[in-house]
């Protein structure tokens, strides 16, 4: 399954044209995809009009939805920062430690263009999506 994270759905909301925007295009009505709760709150609190919440709700909806924090979930996360903390490697956001965590135990890749993902990648196996850069 392949989990799509808030960066490149916001790109693709705003007609971004990036690697990733354009995996996501080509992976609408062709791949199994989904979103996470976490990320779900994320994009739809950052529209201002009425109409484009609901376009983007309506679209997004159309995602399986995972409920990513739990509460295995939330200490499997706080290891994960605490171990690339002990790595001299610092995430900005705790949202995207959680999602990168739950993705890495639930075995499922994710579509990102958020650099705080890398780490995850590198240290941890987190499964990135090819996007053919």
């Amino acid at each position: 399954m392949i989990v799509v994270d808030k960066s490149v759905c916001i790109d693709y909301f705003n007609g971004t044209d990036s690697p990733q925007t354009n995996k996501l295009d080509s992976l609408l009505g062709n791949e199994p995809r989904a979103i996470g709760d976490l990320i779900l709150t994320e994009i739809l609190q950052g529209f201002r009009s009425d109409q484009d919440y609901k376009k983007a709700r309506n679209l997004l909806g159309a995602l399986t939805l995972f409920e990513m924090l739990g509460a295995e979930n939330t200490i499997r996360s706080a290891d994960h920062y605490r171990l690339l903390i002990k790595r001299g490697i610092t995430i900005r956001k705790t949202v995207d430690v959680i999602i990168a965590t739950y993705c890495i135990v639930e075995n499922h890749m994710v579509l990102f263009s958020d650099k705080d993902f890398q780490p995850f990648v590198k240290e941890l196996g987190l499964q990135e999506v090819d996007v053919g850069t």
